[in-house]
């Protein structure tokens, strides 16, 4: 039989030893302590949670698992919640306006990743990746050592931002190192190798090629995308967040670009 969230905290709580009294008393001094009366349990309150289905508030939900020692991910999974699928779900939703978010998960948190390669892969070719995936399975987010969750951040290029295409098409995912912050004056053969930075000014976020002189910040677009260079007092009108490292991208908006309005 699956037990319902209030039967699974009800259980927690018989275990324990708790009676409705105990749980009012500790949320009481939980509330105390914050100086907030929506960490407070009554006994009311209580008896609806575990009897009736009423789902706790996030206050309530907290003086439950600091009460009862339970994992507060795990009790918001009880209710439908499921922590580890933020970032997924935070990548599915586009934006208009480049922004950033932040990825950092919990630390369980798993993603679904190829956990065995057929021989015959050769990382030096081209290759139909999906063919040669033997098994799938799930690996836990704190395992990628490649993705150095700390200094990097991500950000989402707008769905209407053709600041940088094609390079940085609209719709792509970028990785972006906050500790390289300094601006390159040189360096770079080709477009494609010119750093890309990622700033924050009044507006929001903009990705470009950025060159200072004078205590004034010029951030260029691509030439492709006939947008004009900004200009921005430096520092005060803009902030650089750090430099595109990566860059996650869809390839099927040329068309889109060609025919929008």
């Amino acid at each position: 039989m699956i037990q319902d969230p209030g039967q699974k905290m009800r259980r927690v709580r018989e275990r324990l030893r708790l009676r409705y009294r105990d749980v009012e008393s500790a949320s009481q001094r939980i509330a105390s302590q914050y100086g907030n009366n929506e960490f407070l349990i009554g006994l009311s309150r209580l008896s609806d949670i575990e009897n009736k289905g009423t789902v706790p508030s996030l206050f309530k939900l907290y003086s439950l698992c600091a009460i009862y020692g339970l994992d507060f991910a795990t009790a918001l999974c009880w209710y439908g919640i499921d922590l580890g699928q933020l970032p997924i779900d935070a990548t599915h939703f586009g934006h208009d306006q480049t922004r950033t978010f932040d990825l950092l998960p919990a630390d369980r948190a798993s993603v679904n990743l190829p956990v065995e390669l057929d021989e015959s892969f050769d990382l030096r070719i081209t290759t139909y990746f999906s063919r040669h995936i033997k098994r799938w399975g799930k690996v836990s987010i704190a395992l990628l050592n490649t993705l150095d969750l700390r200094r990097h951040r991500y950000a989402f290029i707008g769905t209407d931002d053709w600041s940088m295409y094609p390079i940085l098409p609209p719709g792509s995912f970028v990785q972006v190192d906050e500790a390289k912050k300094r601006i390159a004056q040189e360096g770079w053969a080709n477009e494609y190798e010119r750093p890309i930075y990622l700033l924050e000014h009044r507006n929001g976020f903009q990705c470009g090629w950025c060159s200072y002189s004078s205590g004034f910040l010029l951030v260029q677009g691509h030439s492709a995308s006939h947008e004009s260079p900004s200009i921005y007092n430096y520092p005060g009108e803009a902030e650089i967040v750090g430099q595109v490292v990566g860059v996650a991208m869809r390839l099927d908006l040329a068309k889109r670009r060609h025919t929008r309005s």
